[in-house]
Parts: C-alpha cells; sequence; structure tokens
C-alpha cells in the first residue's frame, strides 16, 4: 500500500476505535471487520472500500467521487463501491461514510 493508503488507514483506525473492530492485510489494502465481516478499506491513492447493500449502492452511485469497486481490473459486485481521497478531505466527512458502512453491515 502507499503513502495516502496508509494515512487513509490511519485515519479509519482512529476513527473506528477498537471496540469490535479487527483490522486485516487484505487485497493489497488494510480492512476493517467488524463481526469477522469487512466493514471498510483503506485502498492505494487513499481510496476508500465499501461495503453497501446493493440497493443502497445505486443511490449511492449519484454522489460524486463514488463509483463501482474494481479489483484487478474486474468490477466487484454491486455491494462493493470505492470513495474517491478528495471526497474524503475531512474526518467529518470520513465519519459519514464510515457509518453509512456500519449501517449496512450484514448481519446474519
Amino acid at each position: 500500500m502507499d503513502a495516502s493508503g496508509t494515512e487513509l488507514a490511519d485515519r479509519v483506525r482512529a476513527l473506528l476505535g477498537a471496540d469490535g473492530i479487527e483490522e486485516r492485510r487484505m487485497f493489497g489494502s488494510r480492512a476493517f471487520l467488524h463481526g469477522g465481516k469487512i466493514l471498510v478499506g483503506a485502498r492505494k491513492g487513499g481510496v476508500l472500500l465499501l461495503r453497501v447493500e446493493a440497493e443502497h449502492a445505486a443511490e449511492l452511485l449519484l454522489r460524486p467521487g463514488v463509483s463501482r469497486a474494481r479489483m484487478g481490473g474486474r468490477s466487484m459486485s454491486t455491494n462493493w463501491l470505492d470513495v474517491a481521497p478528495e471526497v474524503l478531505a475531512d474526518d467529518a466527512e470520513l465519519v459519514v461514510w464510515l457509518d453509512i458502512a456500519r449501517e449496512d453491515l450484514p448481519t446474519d
């Protein structure tokens, strides 16, 4: 991972806290899991990987700086979005995206 991805991981770690959050290296990024399920990931370039419900993804894709996540040249399922670093410029905005991920975390 590059410096901007590491910086984003540091911000995510600080904002999520340690309560129930597990951090792992996955797919060239730092993944943050809750209950064994990926909540978000800090990716190369400072991109936030976000897991959401498919129905919610369509609405979120209309926001600037949000796109369907890609890995290895392929689009991931509709549950995965990339949020561009310019959208995450301050911690208040990052918290909004972390809250979205928490709300959409699968419970099964």
